[in-house]
């Protein structure tokens, strides 16, 4: 208990609480301190009631004389019937206040502003539990000496008893003194000598009625009273008991943990005491590192100076000598000079033939003093505006110049990240994050026995750019995924991680073959045969012109250049939601042969669609298993029926009308079990079940897609490419 002293002390005071009061966000303060701030705060008349603080017989002059104590004041209780039955208004609300002010509280504790409503103070608990705490720290360690007795005249003698209807210490006269017999005051029950004395029970501060039970939902005791009020209508009350056993039952099993784990807690603390000393060895080296870069930042500027100043004084020492020699030059041109009287002299030479000999080299040199005479410009420039530095790149780098950060937890773009044949995850680093060098992929399966220890994630080391690709993973899983970067400064935070569902069976990779029964007219195949269209073209508009003559539209069918005789296959397509009516769908590649070899002429009247193969229908009555199974979409809506309208051929019959359609996802999944004779179209963002239906698989079967009017289907293009397998079925080469 002696070890406890700082958790009994005021956050503002720091000296051990006195009437704490407990704050909205769970911390305490000495009421004085309270009513301290709240006055530094510029709330006046707010710090509570002052009547309310705890007062002593010596605070009064009345109770001086025991014959003074024995008047009998006004009871405070007489006001709150009155109150109670009507007359007045509620607490915390002055009568005509429409905006009430509500009081802030800066907490010392948690730094933060606290809202006290209305009422301020006097709308909180005392904290007797942390009082009564205190009291016990005193006795234990006699924290202030002996309590005096707070009635005798001086020099007061040590207190022995203590009153709490009177919230007083006496000594043994002086409590007989002020509880004669035959008096109220002699039912008082003497206590131990205290220095705070606290009501026998929690009462409520807006009611003075004692606490009955706790509001889980704004975590307040309540008395009967707050109970029933409107503010606590459809909140959750349960007893003070609950809540007190339900509180007691959580700290003790706490407690009981915390004591049980000593040795961990010792252990913890010597990696905290080592990760301390780490601290400021790393705190030093990096101290040195900085230092040395800058002072590396100074050599190179010193080295830069220096160079420049250097260019600058040569360039000054050349210009100088240029501009030395020109004024030389041009003070030879004066009257009385060398050059002057030199020509002067040979001017006055009369030999013809020495004259022309000395008077042609001097007469060069007058007449390039004299065409510089005439055009005069100095040699060089007096101004050294080319030597002049442009800085503010490197200012406004130096002043930035900070710390690396860490890179921020990256941002997984869901829209391009998917799980096919294999798992592709995207991702983006957050606009202000500092650059990452390279990524670390985490992903592990969710669906898989949990086992003893930490969670094992599998690792993908330094991936450059933004993307990566996760060969291998199991069909019928759910993988979590998760991203995190890193450059220089270390590794940052990890992305929110994604839940990816893999497809229910491996995924089988073909093309869309137009050789089959397709009409070049109206189906348009694309170049990479993985995207097809339906065009309507003249036979469609004559045949809806005789709609009413008993003509029907026509049905366009692709298949894939792939046939399935084995195991379990899955793919994926993308239906155009504009699409008029597409099915999607497997069928017995032999049944679609014969469906192609023959194919009517719907622009005929007397064209009849139910003399064709429609899946079986003329045999409805033999138990077998339809050779087709297709699921019908139209103007963005899938249609869901019996298993006779999943069935239906290619005729466009589409069975019961009943049904109930479902908005057409983004992509469409297809499912085959060869060996159980199945087929399931998903939801393949979700995969989500959308239809499972039978299916003949007597003999290789194909995927197919049909039309009627106009659509476009896409096939899902795989993340990778698996090598192919040739299979040879009904005379034409297929890739399994």
């Amino acid at each position: 208990m002696k070890n406890m002293e700082k958790e009994l002390l005021c956050p503002v005071c720091q000296e051990m609480y006195k009437q704490p009061l407990v704050l909205p966000c769970t911390h305490n303060v000495c009421q004085a301190c309270a009513r301290e701030v709240l006055g530094q705060q510029g709330y006046i008349g707010h710090g509570g009631d002052p009547s309310s603080e705890p007062t002593s017989p010596a605070s009064t002059p009345s109770t001086r004389s025991p014959r003074l104590s024995r008047r009998t004041l006004p009871k405070p209780d007489r006001l709150d019937r009155l109150l109670k039955s009507g007359f007045g208004t509620y607490p915390g609300r002055k009568r005509g206040a429409l905006h009430p002010q509500v009081i802030m509280f800066p907490c010392p504790a948690c730094q933060g502003d606290v809202e006290l409503g209305e009422r301020g103070l006097a709308g909180l608990f005392r904290n007797l539990t942390l009082e009564r705490v205190v009291e016990r720290y005193r006795q234990s360690v006699s924290v202030g000496g002996a309590i005096l007795c707070q009635l005798c005249k001086p020099p007061p003698l040590e207190a022995t008893k203590g009153c709490t209807e009177c919230r007083a210490t006496f000594c043994n006269e002086c409590f007989k003194l002020f509880h004669p017999w035959g008096t109220q005051k002699a039912q008082h029950e003497p206590t131990l000598p205290t220095l705070s004395f606290r009501p026998k029970g929690l009462m409520c501060p807006d009611h003075k009625e004692e606490v009955t039970h706790y509001c889980k939902t704004c975590q307040r005791l309540v008395c009967q009273l707050c109970r029933v009020r409107r503010t606590h209508s459809g909140h959750k009350i349960t007893p003070v008991l609950s809540a007190y056993q339900a509180l007691k039952d959580k700290l003790t099993k706490s407690l009981t943990y915390i004591l049980g784990n000593q040795d961990t807690v010792q252990t913890q603390i010597c990696e905290l005491e080592e990760a301390v000393r780490h601290t400021e060895v790393s705190g030093q080296q990096a101290k040195e590192e900085v230092s040395q870069l800058v002072r590396g930042l100074g050599a190179v500027l010193e080295e830069k100076r220096a160079s420049l100043l250097q260019a600058i004084e040569e360039c000054q020492q050349e210009r100088l000598a240029r501009l030395s020699a020109q004024i030389q030059e041009h003070r030879s041109l004066l009257d009385g000079s060398g050059l002057v009287g030199y020509a002067q002299e040979v001017l006055k030479e009369t030999d013809q033939p020495c004259f022309v000999q000395a008077a042609k080299q001097l007469h060069n040199r007058i007449a390039r003093a004299t065409e510089a005479l005439q055009t005069f410009r100095p040699a060089a420039s007096s101004s050294f505006r080319h030597c002049q530095l442009d800085v503010g790149r490197e200012m406004k780098l130096l002043t930035e110049l900070n710390f690396l950060r860490v890179p921020e937890a990256p941002v997984i773009d869901t829209q391009r990240t998917f799980a096919y044949d294999q798992i592709f995850l995207c991702w983006r680093l957050p606009p202000h994050s500092p650059p990452a060098w390279h990524y670390t992929v985490e992903f592990r399966r969710t669906d898989v026995p949990a086992q003893p220890g930490p969670t094992r994630w599998q690792r993908r080391e330094e991936v450059r750019g933004t993307s990566a690709l996760l060969e291998n993973p199991d069909t019928g899983s759910v993988y979590v995924l998760r991203v995190r970067g890193c450059n220089k400064a270390g590794y940052g935070e990890y992305s929110e991680d994604v839940h990816l569902h893999t497809p229910p069976a491996p995924v089988l990779h073909f093309f869309l073959d137009g050789r089959w029964g397709a009409s070049r007219e109206r189906l348009a195949i694309s170049k990479d045969q993985r995207a097809v269209r339906s065009v309507p073209g003249l036979p469609l508009l004559l045949a809806a012109d005789r709609l009413l003559t008993g003509c029907h539209l026509s049905v366009d069918v692709v298949l894939g250049n792939v046939a399935v005789t084995q195991g379990r296959s899955y793919w994926a397509c993308a239906v155009d939601p504009a699409s008029y009516l597409v099915k999607v769908g497997v069928g017995l590649e032999s049944k679609l042969q014969e469906s192609f070899q023959g194919a009517p002429d719907v622009i005929s009247p007397r064209y009849d669609p139910d003399s064709g193969h429609d899946s079986g229908a003329e045999d409805a009555t033999v138990e077998a298993s339809p050779p087709f199974a297709f699921l019908t979409i139209g103007m963005g809506k899938i249609l869901l029926g019996s298993g006779a309208s999943s069935n239906a051929g290619l005729t466009g019959r589409d069975g019961p009308a009943a049904g109930c359609t479902v908005p057409l996802p983004p992509r469409l999944g297809i499912c085959l079990d060869y060996e159980r004779g199945r087929v399931s179209f998903l939801d393949a963002v979700s995969f989500r079940g959308l239809l499972e239906c039978p299916l003949d698989c007597s003999g290789p079967v194909c995927p197919a897609f049909c039309f009627i009017g106009g659509g476009a289907v896409q096939l899902q293009e795989p993340v990778g490419t698996k090598p192919e397998r040739k299979v040879t079925i009904g005379g034409f080469a297929k890739l399994d």
